[in-house]
C-alpha cells in the first residue's frame, strides 16, 4: 500500500498523534505542502495519492473499483492498517473528505476526528436539494472531458480555483489537472459527480469540523449546510476565502480554522 499510495511520513517521529490528509481532484499530495508544516512540530504527518492521482501506481488503477468514492474509502482503510494507525485525525478535501467519512463510517476504530474541506454529500440538485450542478451541466462537462482533457482543464481551473486576480494559481492547478491520466480520469469524475451519500453520511459518529469558503463554485453554501445537519454533532466554519481549493490559495486561513479542531483531544 506504501507503494501502491506513494507514502511519506514526515513529522514528529514517535509522536503519539497521526495527522493524514487526503487530497481532492486534480491534485495530489503535494497540495497539503503549505499546510502540514504548521502540525509537523505535535504529529506525524502521513501524505499519500491516490489512486490515479499524482505519483500512485499506475497500474493499480482498475476502473471496476473506482467507479464509486468506496473504492478510495477501503484504499484509506487498507494502508492505515498498513501502517498500524488508530485514532487518526483526518484532514481530507473535496474527494478525500468523502472518502475519508465513508472510511471513517465503516471503520471508526481508526479515526479520531475528520476536518472536512469543500466537502459535499451529493453535487448533482433535485427538488429540494441545491448541490450546484444540473443534470445538464455534468452531461456538458463529460462531454468537454472526452473531447479534449486539456481544454477543459484550462476552463474548469479557473473556475474551481476562483480568485480571479491570481491567476497562477489556476495555472498550478490547471497543469495538476492535466496530469491525470486520460484513460482514468472520466471515471474519476463520475465517481465524484454522481455520487449519493446523503444517507450514509447520517451514519458517520466522528467529531467532524465542515470548512467552506464564502464562495465556491464546486460546493455551494447550501451543500455544506446540508452535510452540517446531517451529520451529528459536526461543526461548519465558513472561512473569509473563494474558490473551492483554499488549502492552497488561502492557506494562512485554513490553518487557523483547523489549529483547535485538530489538536483536541479524543
Amino acid at each position: 500500500m506504501r507503494d501502491k499510495h506513494h507514502v511519506h511520513i514526515v513529522g514528529r517521529a514517535g509522536a503519539a498523534r497521526s495527522l493524514v490528509f487526503a487530497h481532492g481532484f486534480g491534485t495530489d499530495q503535494r497540495a497539503w505542502d503549505t499546510i502540514w508544516p504548521a502540525f509537523a512540530d505535535e504529529f506525524r504527518i502521513v501524505l499519500y495519492d491516490h489512486v490515479g492521482a499524482g505519483r500512485s501506481d499506475p497500474a493499480a488503477f482498475e476502473q471496476h473499483r473506482y467507479l464509486t468514492m468506496d473504492g478510495y474509502a477501503r484504499d484509506l482503510n487498507m494502508l492505515l492498517d498498513e501502517l498500524a494507525l488508530k485514532d487518526v485525525v483526518l484532514v481530507g478535501h473535496s474527494m478525500g473528505a468523502t472518502a475519508s467519512m465513508l472510511a471513517a463510517i465503516a471503520r471508526p476504530e481508526q479515526f479520531a476526528r475528520l476536518a472536512c474541506i469543500g466537502a459535499s454529500a451529493r453535487y448533482l440538485d433535485e427538488p429540494g436539494y441545491h448541490g450546484g450542478f444540473s443534470e445538464a451541466d455534468l452531461n456538458a462537462l463529460y462531454r468537454a472531458v472526452t473531447i479534449g482533457r486539456d481544454a477543459w482543464a484550462e476552463q474548469f481551473a479557473p473556475v474551481a480555483m476562483g480568485n480571479r486576480d491570481r491567476p497562477e494559481l489556476a495555472e498550478h492547478f490547471a497543469r495538476a489537472i492535466k496530469s491525470v491520466p486520460a484513460d482514468a480520469i472520466l471515471t474519476v469524475l463520475c465517481s465524484i459527480f454522481q455520487c449519493d451519500y446523503r444517507q450514509t453520511l447520517q451514519r458517520l459518529q466522528r467529531p467532524t469540523l465542515l470548512l467552506q469558503t464564502r464562495a465556491d463554485a464546486a460546493v455551494p453554501l447550501e451543500a455544506a449546510e446540508f452535510l452540517h445537519r446531517t451529520i451529528a454533532g459536526s461543526t461548519l466554519r465558513v472561512i473569509d476565502a473563494e474558490g473551492h481549493l483554499p488549502h492552497m490559495s488561502a492557506p494562512e486561513r485554513v490553518i487557523e480554522a483547523l489549529q483547535d479542531f485538530v489538536r483536541a483531544p479524543g
